[in-house]
């Protein structure tokens, strides 16, 4: 296997991992906690997850054709509470943006890596669009994990290896 099909694999494999991570931590939490800001500056879970949803829409809905700032995407918008979200909705919204994503990836051939495409005007090559979503992707994924271990404290169930048990998992 050639370095830009071993590439796009791992990356479907990255995207899939990230992606259980984030369920895993959204799984434990109430539809109160799934809401709850903790100070005035900070996003809820369910409002990370929709902006994840509409960025990945955005960015990868015909991925190598259009840029990928569609004009249909309200950004801001993706930061405002809105009362008709429920889990279900959202849910459903992070999994289709995940899909997009994953589809747009698996889609790609070794030769697409270098070709380029735009994201709000600006030109990159597919492997940087590629690598700026999946490290934008991480970075809410990790906001994610973290408030969800917050609100849920003594009751969060790990997603990695329990503390003091690292000696385990030792080949």
């Amino acid at each position: 296997m050639d370095f830009p099909a071993h590439y796009l694999s791992d990356l479907l494999a990255l995207i899939d991992r990230t992606k259980k991570l984030a369920d895993g931590a959204i799984g434990q939490l109430s539809d109160d906690e799934l809401f709850r800001t903790i100070d005035a500056e900070s996003n809820s879970v369910a409002i990370i997850m929709r902006h994840v949803a509409g960025n990945l829409r955005s960015r990868f809905t015909e991925f190598l054709t259009t840029d990928g700032e569609k004009p249909d995407r309200h950004r801001d918008g993706e930061f405002e509470v809105q009362e008709s979200l429920t889990r279900d909705g959202l849910q459903a919204a992070f999994d289709a943006g995940f899909e997009t994503f994953s589809s747009a990836v698996a889609a790609l051939g070794p030769n697409d890596v270098l070709r380029e495409v735009s994201i709000r005007g600006e030109r990159m090559s597919v492997v940087q669009a590629l690598q700026r979503a999946i490290t934008h992707i991480s970075y809410h994924v990790g906001q994610i994990v973290f408030l969800a271990k917050h609100l849920r404290s003594d009751t969060w169930r790990t997603l990695s290896i329990p503390r003091g048990q690292s000696d385990t998992y030792r080949p």
